[in-house]
């Protein structure tokens, strides 16, 4: 039978790219991959990339089908356990708010909070699904 392995890209939708770039690369420290002025920033995310697109720019089509938002979005990203309170520490003092914490049953715990363009950023410790990966 065949399966889907992995999550190997998340696309999300800023109307301002150099605010994206930003945050993504310095208050999250995503190494930026490739920018294309007006169109879109790509980073790594781990050995995952978070591909950031600017609306209209993707909405007609060209190599890849149209594609679009419809309100905010929402991903996760992993971090070590052992660095959560690190995490809320740097978001602090990048002056961005916690919208909420969460702490699941399996014992993951998760940060939520906003990027500018408005989209639910998630950070989570192991555990999460009980994943063979350990997410």
């Amino acid at each position: 039978m065949t399966k889907v392995r992995t999550v190997v890209e998340t696309g999300v939708y800023a109307d301002d790219l150099e605010a994206a770039e930003a945050f993504y690369r310095d208050v999250l420290g995503l190494e930026l991959v490739h920018r294309e002025a007006g169109h879109h920033v790509f980073f790594y995310a781990g050995d995952r990339m978070l591909l950031v697109f600017r609306p209209d720019a993707t909405l007609k089509g060209d190599v890849l089908p149209a594609h679009g938002p419809r309100g905010p979005g929402h991903f996760a990203l992993g971090i070590d356990a052992d660095t959560y309170d690190d995490w809320k520490r740097r978001l602090a003092e990048q002056g961005v708010p916690i919208e909420q914490e969460v702490t699941w049953p399996p014992g993951a715990r998760s940060i939520y909070f906003r990027d500018p363009a408005g989209n639910a950023v998630e950070l989570v410790t192991p555990g999460l699904w009980g994943l063979p990966s350990g997410w």
